[in-house]
């Protein structure tokens, strides 16, 4: 909390600031350090604010420029030490961030105010987290100068809450000092705070405090908490652990708002209101009153004291929390509370309580005391509230109403609010509210509390938005504080709308539409806002602007000027000589003349008129309505030009002038139009005057025909109308326009009598370059320069009888009108017009031609069409009615696909048989025209389909074949499957075609049809089974890798009916790189993404079909940059996803990864010595793939693949060298095929005994024999080294061998023995679903984990004490208990225990297990002092060994982590783990009693652990047992399994394990209480026992008697009937049982056996019985009982599966517990610098599975009410220590020594470890953060099984220890000076004297 002030390299710090940054015009923002950034405060007298962060304090302008900035941290501190800080006194301290707690004004007295004596200037009151939350007061001139800290504060001081997770929030008041000696009547000035409840540090500070600010004289300090300043009294602090939202002081009241557990009610955490007088030091008019926001909104989050209509109100915002947490969820909502409704709701809280017992009328409880205080609510006189309003001392208190206040929710959001501040604007209230993601939320809310959404704003994407949110003085911005930057916006967005729409549109509650000063403003900016029409509310929807309604005249002539008159809508009431003016588009302004609603003002002067736009005969000018230089409103005139209307219609000017929408004239002798109505010269026509248009001059008509053939000269004559006004005589000409090019003829003119001139056109011949038969070309009169209107639509028609006309039909064709003729005339006859023909034209057509005719086939039955081309087949349809024959036969012309002359489409008719012919066309009397084409009637028929069946949803290729199947059009063949289409596929042959069928909607026998057009062809054998659709029930394994070609295989029904089966993949590329947690967020808004088309992309491959039940399919291929998105089987057209077979995706890995032999040397050879196997290294080998599927090849060769693991495969390769399958070497290559991968792992050279022979004869010569024997000595020495280092080596790969042989070799015992388990555990699963998973309740649980194997039950047991001492005792233990929550006390008590010689293992156990249930109501509290004493640990261990740490249970703190585990994973046992661990229990215990097992000695034929194996082989035979079972009246038999060597007791478990199936184990009568008799018919009935006189006894062996003794048969019926019970009804003998029967035999002399005798030679002394020769028998197992374990192992190797899947899987959410601890794990190592992962791994494997998991394992009984006997025992421990060594980091190798459990779990092991480094990488690869959900969990286990511990007989078990070693901690306390500060020592010597009257010196 050191601060200086500013030196000058800070200076220059600030100076290089970057400003205010605007996010857009309206938004200002700076960037601070100290994230998170916590507080913000505004001083509103000089506008500046103050900003508090983690070790940073901010001073800045109200433009946010800083102006002083201070570092408060980091520090020195630990919240477990008291400052001041001193390093050598408190070892957890670190250098530690301070966190702004606390930022508050201490005002100085007003302006003009007398200041009281001993006044202070106002300061700013800042408190940290450091050094338990201690305050100071700086300067609010300059934050660097401080004012007041203590140096050494006492603990009165601590304000603060010393957590940065807890809150805490304050309020400063002044009231009048009436006290105080030497103050009266001076000003007092407090603060009163609230904090939440901290388990570190002093624990005993109260929810709410009062502390002093001034006067402060000596004794007294400032900030100090004193006794009679009063404060909230709580009798648990953990369990009222309020967390603060807000403080405010209203009138002569204090209020906090804050948010718990209910714990009288409903356990469910909800928000409470609570009030204080302000003048009230002692705390008697405390109330408190829930608040309810309804909707399930029940966690406040921020709150705001302002108006709502002028009424006083609590705005605050709610989330829904999660579940039963205090986690607040996305779902929000603002609820307003009105002071009044709040302070009535208090005040009846207090009366009820005050004067009548806290009861309603009704006699419901409506208030009661709170905070487990020893008051109650009284019946006081009525009158008792108004004279003490607030409180006495003879009151009740604290108050709290059972009765909430409710609010529906103003508005609700789907973000989780933060914030919320509110303003008045124009007698509006609007709402501000703050989210996490960092938006600004505007509300207006209504006077009834409803509100409406108006506006939402980002305001910083990268944080939430804090607490704090501010509005300045103005109340024109709002500060805003997010993570890392102080942001000031605008509270509105007036001033951006610059139009009346825009403003009026954005419904923002502060905005509108000042009319006459034309801007949009808030209401009280608007200068004459009370008048009407002046100031348009944005928010009222019936608000509109200012708008004229109406013009007078709407359009005008823009040659003349005229008075405009607008009416307009909301025109605003002018003042004195006020006045609107007109303005004209951008013309000056007109004066306007106002009469009430409408105003008149005069049109421009013409010449000030903009030009026309071009090509349009009118403009739309708008028309402002001017105040000054303010639009108040806008309309539009219309300015129309008239002579624009005949420029623009040349070909009809006087049409177009008098005929258009304006108001034009036309001069015809002017030939102008204009909007006067007189003209030049006299001659007007009126606009639309009658007879209007018709009084035009104009050409109305063509005289004669309009077709005008082209090349022969033509005379054209026109009509004309109304030319008798033109009275000179101008010469007139015709004009035809062709082909843009006029050509002018003189026209000759006539009257008529009706006055009707007629013109006659020169003669022409006309022509056209086009190609067509027709071209329209336009005619008109001109009369000298003056063109003459033509009707609309007056064209000439010029054609060409020869373009497109290319034979006589076609000729013939074109219409009589045009008078085409086909003429023979040279040089080739033609199309020609009739006159222009020099000879004679034919009057007949030729003869039809025939080209082409399709198709040439067809059926008998005709029915198809046929298509005929060619030339002169008629002029008509008609013509060929009835003249085309299709190889004689008539066939039907089609009007449908007739074309002129060209084409005849006709349907062909039946023949009969077949036939063949041309193809005739008669037209008219001419000649029939014949085909060269032959057609031919053919008769089809089909043979045979392939293939016979196929699915109901169809996708079959049906192949048809048959004969002459071209028949027709393909076109014309249809297939179809009874009724059901068959597609047609590819091409079709004359043999045989291909069609896939469709779906049908039943299954059967249907027929095959075949269309040839309408002829339909079947068969009598033809017809198509459709059968049930194919039905995949399993499809295994679930994996491949990329690579492919991995065989799934698939089972199901109907697989055979499937043609065409195919596994495809759908896949999608791969995202570009992905990036780390903390940098994806700012990377991918900058990278580019790569975005997927959508398309689907697929890989494929086909399937074989093996039989009906089951189909091969090789995995697809796939690129490793692609993702996988989807497996499916395509069945035809049945598609089965791989997810909805059985529940499994399907699963791409990337492909294995192999090394060559040779790793140094990868192009040398292997050496490889024959006999052995080679090993082939490699990654993830078994990830997707198995031994079986794996194939190996040297040479040409296989190498037999032995074994397969993760990271080896062994294969045993040939003893001969194989050859080389490649020509490039000699020596052959190792290859390895897994699918489609092929490994080439290196060439391989055997070692040839050549190698090793002896120096050869010509060397032994000449050296001599001498040489030769000491040459040979030494190749005999290198070859015995050689084969010796190679030796571990071949053992290792050898066992494994043997083991993988063994296990093939038990396969199909173990699937067996499986399968009948299976079949006997599915009764057991739908027992252990529901109640018959025998799980212990939690009390039972804890005390089996907490105190193990201790018979008394402590958690039952009560205080052994005389009635006169217990409530002094009682009184003592609560006062020890409040000693074991102040976190000094209990680490200095368990240190100073375990440092005493004779405080011993045991007893460190026994205390931790204590502490556990004492402080089982505050497991949060538990779990900090659990962590500062393992961070001790840690500190221990890291200086010594740390990967020793955890390893045992040496010190209270380990064995409390077991504890916290066991109680933390209680849960997760219940719901995931148990069902699973009751699963293997009840499989185990089932295959051992399905083998004999020794009563005496344990040791059992079925088992997993080789020194409980029953080695000899024991003869014994299963039989069934008629057992008589009482059902309610009736006894019925029961038949239950046994073993003839069964011992009598061993019968009765295997009977009561039936009967009471599914019943906890300690609800079933023991077997010793009952005796079984053997009911035999007329004998009568027999008790059998495992002893009695029968028993046959061997020198000093005497063995228990079996069922086989007595000689019991398969099938007797026996009873279970209690002992003392028990009659013999002719009985041979009286039974004499002994109980317990070894220990009185073995007084007697006699040693019991049952199967086996415990030593063979009872005289060999037990020192030698473990001599090293039977040591060396017991580890060579002969096979066969090894056999009996593997077998054993295989049938239970599913429900071990389970149990570690469900312990270690990832797939659901690990235990919060785990997360929590394992983070803590990793931030010790970081903290410690231990950066090697095996540590950590070990650190966590000692603290979850070897400390809990392990332990669960090897005793379920723990957990489960079951009986664990030693043969379970056994096999219990072999699979714990198999879980033991597969969280074990070392490699796991075997050998021949290793033991048997080792061996047994070899192959699986490495499996288990992958699963425990996944457990272990996913845990921490998750996003951290988990400490409040921590909390969270813990506090909901303290409150649902704090009742089901026994706290004080654990207190008392407690003190006998602080009696035992009372000197030592009383020591230990004085010698400590926090301790000293908190005198804890005295304390306890109060303890000691309640407890026992143990004299002090008190």
């Amino acid at each position: 909390m050191l601060a200086s002030s500013i030196s000058s390299s800070l200076l220059l710090f600030l100076l290089l600031l970057p400003p205010a940054h605007p996010a857009d015009a309206s938004m200002q923002w700076v960037k601070l350090e100290g994230s998170p950034l916590s507080h913000l405060l505004l001083d509103p007298r000089a506008g500046q604010l103050f900003v508090g962060g983690v070790d940073h304090l901010y001073q800045l302008t109200s433009d946010l420029k800083v102006m002083s900035h201070v570092k408060t941290g980091p520090l020195l501190d630990s919240p477990d030490c008291l400052p001041p800080i001193v390093a050598q006194d408190c070892p957890s301290a670190t250098p530690t961030h301070n966190h702004n707690k606390l930022l508050l004004l201490e005002a100085e007295p007003l302006a003009g105010a007398e200041p009281g004596p001993g006044a202070e200037p106002g300061s700013l009151i800042v408190c940290g987290s450091l050094f338990q939350g201690i305050c100071e007061k700086r300067s609010l001139s300059n934050i660097s100068q401080l004012i007041y800290r203590t140096s050494n504060p006492v603990d009165t001081q601590y304000v603060a809450a010393n957590d940065p997770r807890i809150s805490t929030v304050a309020v400063v008041i002044t009231t009048r000092n009436k006290q105080e000696v030497g103050m009266a009547g001076g000003e007092l000035r407090l603060l009163l705070v609230g904090r939440g409840y901290t388990s570190r540090g002093p624990g005993d500070i109260p929810p709410i405090t009062t502390r002093r600010l001034h006067p402060v004289a000596p004794p007294r300090k400032a900030f100090s908490q004193e006794e009679e300043l009063g404060k909230l009294v709580v009798g648990s602090y953990s369990e009222y652990n309020n967390h603060f939202v807000k403080a405010v002081a209203h009138g002569d009241h204090v209020y906090f708002l804050f948010s718990r557990r209910d714990m009288r009610h409903t356990k469910e955490y909800r928000t409470y209101a609570s009030r204080l007088c302000a003048s009230d030091r002692s705390f008697y008019s405390y109330v408190e009153v829930p608040l309810l926001c309804r909707g399930g909104y029940n966690l406040a989050q921020g709150a705001w004291l302002g108006d709502l209509s002028g009424t006083p109100a609590l705005f605050v915002v709610m989330a829904a929390g999660q579940a039963s947490t205090p986690i607040a969820t996305s779902r929000s909502a603002l609820c307003v509370y009105t002071m009044k409704d709040l302070d009535a709701t208090m005040r009846r809280a207090q009366e009820v309580c005050y004067t009548e017992g806290g009861l309603d009328s009704s006699g419901q409880e409506e208030a009661y005391i709170e905070y487990a205080v020893s008051s109650k609510c009284l019946k006081l006189p009525k009158e008792s509230l108004s004279d003490y309003p607030c409180g006495g001392e003879h009151t009740p208190n604290p108050i709290a109403s059972a009765v909430p206040l409710g609010v529906p929710p103003t508005v609700t959001l789907n973000t989780q609010l933060t914030s919320v501040t509110a303003a008045t604007e124009a007698g509006h209230t609007i709402a501000f509210l703050g989210d996490r993601d960092g938006r600004l939320h505007k509300v207006l809310v209504r006077p009834d509390r409803s509100g409406h959404l108006y506006g939402s704003l980002l305001v910083d994407a990268g944080g939430a938005i804090g607490a704090d949110l501010l509005l300045d003085e103005s109340q024109r911005h709002v500060y805003v504080l997010t993570d890392d930057r102080v942001s000031k916006l605008p509270v509105s967005s007036c001033d951006r709308q610059t139009d009346c729409l825009s403003c009026l549109s954005i419904r923002d509650p502060y905005c509108g539409w000042c009319v006459l000063e034309g801007r949009c403003s808030r209401k009280h900016e608007c200068e004459r806002h009370l008048l009407d029409n002046h100031w348009l509310w944005s928010f009222e929807r019936t608000n509109q602007c200012v708008t004229v309604r109406s013009l007078q005249p709407a359009n005008q002539s823009r040659d003349e000027q005229t008075q405009v008159t607008m009416s307009v809508v909301q025109l605003p009431v002018l003042q004195g000589a006020e006045s609107l003016s007109c303005v004209f588009g951008s013309l000056p302004p007109q004066p306007a003349v106002v009469m009430g609603t409408e105003l008149t003002c005069q049109s421009p002067v013409p010449e000030l008129l903009p030009p026309m736009p071009p090509r349009s005969d009118h403009m739309v000018l708008p028309v402002f309505l001017m105040f000054g230089h303010v639009t108040v409103a806008m309309g539009n005139m219309t300015f129309y030009d008239c002579g624009a209307i005949s420029r623009l219609n040349q070909s009809s000017q006087c049409l177009s002038c008098v005929g258009s929408f304006w108001t034009c004239n036309w001069c015809p002798l002017d030939q102008i139009c204009t909007h006067n109505h007189s003209c030049p010269r006299k001659l007007v026509l009126h606009h639309n005057d009658s007879p209007g248009p018709g009084s035009c001059p104009l050409v109305s008509s063509l005289r004669g025909s309009a077709l005008v053939p082209i090349g022969l000269s033509t005379t054209i004559v026109l009509e004309g109308r109304n030319l008798d006004i033109y009275q000179d005589e101008a010469q007139y000409v015709c004009v035809v326009e062709v082909e843009d090019v006029q050509l002018n003829l003189t026209a000759a003119v006539r009257k008529t009598e009706d006055n009707t001139h007629i013109f006659t056109c020169s003669p022409h011949q006309f022509q056209y370059r086009l190609s067509q038969l027709q071209y329209s070309a336009a005619i008109y009169l001109r009369r000298g320069q003056q063109r003459i209107d033509a009707s609309p639509g007056l064209r000439l028609h010029l054609y060409d009888c020869s373009a497109g006309q290319s034979d006589c039909s076609q000729c013939r064709a074109v219409p009589e009108e045009y008078s085409c003729v086909w003429c023979l005339g040279s040089p080739a006859p033609r199309c020609v017009y009739s006159q222009s023909c020099s000879s004679s034209p034919a009057d007949t057509c030729p003869t039809p031609r025939i080209t082409q005719v399709h198709p040439v086939t067809g059926p008998v039955e005709g029915g198809i069409l046929v298509t005929i081309t060619g030339s002169n087949l008629g002029t008509r349809y008609q013509d060929v009615v009835g003249g085309v024959k299709v190889a004689d036969v008539p066939c039907v012309a089609q009007p449908e696909g007739y074309q002129i002359s060209t084409r005849v489409v006709c349907e062909l008719q039946s023949s009969g048989n077949y036939q063949v012919g041309n193809v005739q066309v008669t037209v008219g009397t001419t000649p029939p025209g014949r085909s060269t084409q032959m057609f031919t009637y053919q008769n089809p028929k089909l043979t045979g389909l392939v293939p016979d069946k196929g699915p109901v949803s169809g996708g079959t290729k049906l192949t048809i074949k048959g004969q002459q199947l071209l028949t027709g059009q393909t076109s014309d063949l249809t297939a179809f499957l009874d009724r059901q289409p068959c597609f047609i596929l590819n091409e079709v042959t004359d043999s045989q075609f291909v069609c896939k069928t469709s779906s049908s909607n039943r299954t059967g026998p249907v027929p095959v049809r075949v269309f040839f057009g309408k002829a339909n062809r079947t068969g009598p054998d033809l017809t198509f089974r459709y059968l049930d659709d194919p039905v995949i029930t399993k499809a295994t394994p679930a994996e491949s890798f990329y690579a492919g070609g991995r065989v799934i295989k698939v089972t199901g029904r109907n697989l055979d009916v499937v043609q065409d089966p195919v596994i495809s993949v759908w896949v999608e590329p791969l995202e570009v790189q992905r990036v780390k947690r903390r940098r994806r967020l700012a990377l991918l808004t900058a990278r580019q993404q790569l975005v997927f088309n959508g398309t689907m992309t697929t890989v494929s491959e086909r399937c074989s079909v093996l039989s009906p039940s089951e189909i091969t399919c090789l995995t697809p291929a796939v690129p490793p940059e692609v993702r996988v998105k989807g497996v499916w089987f395509q069945l035809d057209n049945v598609r089965v996803h791989y997810d909805s077979i059985e529940g499994k995706s399907f699963t791409y890995y990337q492909n294995p990864q192999f090394f060559p032999l040779n790793r140094d040397a990868p192009d040398a050879p292997y050496r490889f010595k024959p006999g052995g196997v080679i090993a082939v290294e490699g990654l993830d080998l078994t990830r997707a793939m198995s031994k079986d599927e794996v194939r190996a090849r040297l040479g040409d060769q296989d190498c037999e693949v032995k074994t397969l693991d993760r990271t080896h495969l062994y294969c045993e390769p040939p003893e001969n060298q194989p050859l080389s399958v490649d020509g490039s070497s000699e020596l052959p290559m190792l290859k390895v095929f897994m699918g489609k991968l092929q490994a080439d792992l290196g060439l391989v050279q055997y070692d040839s005994d050549l190698l090793l022979s002896p120096i050869p004869l010509a060397a032994q010569i000449s050296l001599g024999a001498g040489a030769a024997v000491i040459i040979l000595s030494v190749l005999i020495v290198i070859l015995m080294y050689r084969r010796k280092s190679k030796q571990a080596l071949r053992d290792y790969k050898k066992v494994l061998l043997q083991l993988e042989t063994l296990e093939i070799n038990v396969g199909d015992q173990c699937r067996k023995e499986f399968t009948d388990l299976m079949t006997e555990m599915m009764d057991l699963s739908s027992d252990v679903g529901g109640p018959g998973l025998p799980l212990l309740d939690y009390k039972t649980y804890a005390e089996r984990i907490f105190f193990p194997g201790q018979q008394t039950a402590l958690l039952s047991r009560q205080l052994d004490l005389p009635e006169s001492r217990r409530p002094t005792v009682e009184q003592g233990l609560q006062q020890l208990n409040n000693l074991l929550n102040n976190r000094l006390f209990l680490t200095r008590f368990i240190h100073t225990l375990e440092a005493q010689q004779g405080f011993s293992q045991r007893d460190r156990g026994y205390m931790a297990s204590l502490l556990t249930i004492a402080l089982h109501d505050k497991l949060e509290y538990f779990t900090e002092v659990m962590k500062t004493l393992l961070q001790d640990l840690v500190q221990q261990y890291v200086a010594k060994n740390p990967k020793l740490m955890l390893r045992r249970t040496e010190t209270v703190v380990e064995k409390m982590l077991t504890n916290w585990m066991s109680i933390c994973l209680y849960s997760f046992l219940k719901e995931v783990a148990g069902e699973p661990l009751y699963m293997l229990y009840r499989a185990i215990k089932y295959q051992v009693d399905k083998g004999p097992v020794d009563a005496v000695t344990g040791k059992a034929k079925r088992t997993l652990n080789d020194s409980h194996l029953l080695r000899e082989d024991i003869d014994y035979s299963a039989m069934t047992l008629n057992v008589l079972v009482k059902n309610g009246v009736e006894v019925q038999p029961c038949p239950i399994k046994v073993l003839d060597t069964d011992t009598i007791t061993q019968v009765k478990d295997k009977i009561l394990d039936q009967v009471y199936r599914g019943a906890p184990f300690s609800q079933r009568p023991a077997a010793d209480s009952l005796d079984l008799e053997w009911r035999s018919g007329q004998a009568g009935h027999l008790t059998l026992s495992d002893d009695d006189v029968t028993a046959v006894v061997q020198g000093r062996w005497k063995r228990l008697n079996t069922l086989q003794h007595y000689k019991v048969p398969d099938g007797a019926t026996v009873a279970l009937i209690p002992r003392f019970l028990s009659s013999g009804v002719n009985q041979v003998f009286q039974t004499g049982e002994k109980t317990p029967m070894l220990e009185g035999e073995e007084e007697e002399g006699l040693r019991l056996w049952h199967l086996v005798k415990s030593s063979e030679d009872s005289e060999i002394p037990k020192h030698r019985k473990s001599s090293m020769r039977e040591r060396e028998r017991a580890k060579a197992i002969p096979e066969i009982y090894l056999t009996r374990l593997l077998s054993m192992k295989g049938t239970l190797q599913k429900f071990v599966d389970d149990v570690f899947v469900a312990i270690l899987s990832t797939k659901r959410p690990p235990p919060i517990a785990v997360r929590f601890f394992f983070d803590f794990l990793d931030d010790m190592a970081e903290k410690h610098g231990i950066d090697d992962p095996e540590t950590v791994h070990i650190w966590k494997t000692n603290s979850l599975p070897l400390r809990f998991w392990v332990n669960i394992l090897k005793n379920p009984q723990f957990v489960l009410d079951v009986q664990v006997t030693d043969s379970i025992d056994a096999v219990l421990s072999v699979i714990a220590q198999t879980f033991i060594d597969s969280c074990t980091t070392s490699e796991h190798k075997v050998g021949r020594d290793s033991p048997v459990n080792k061996l047994l779990y070899a192959r699986e092991i490495p499996r288990y470890k992958q699963l425990v480094e996944r457990y272990y990488s996913d845990i921490h690869s998750a996003a951290s953060g988990c400490y409040q959900e921590m909390n969270s969990t813990l506090t909901e286990l303290s409150g649902s099984f704090a009742s089901e511990m026994n706290g004080l007989v654990a207190l008392h078990e407690l003190y006998k220890y602080i009696n035992k070693y009372y000197d030592q901690v009383i020591m230990s306390l004085e010698e400590d000076t926090s301790g000293q500060k908190m005198q804890l020592a005295y304390r306890l010597q109060q303890v000691a004297a309640l407890v026992e009257n143990k004299v002090t010196d008190l």
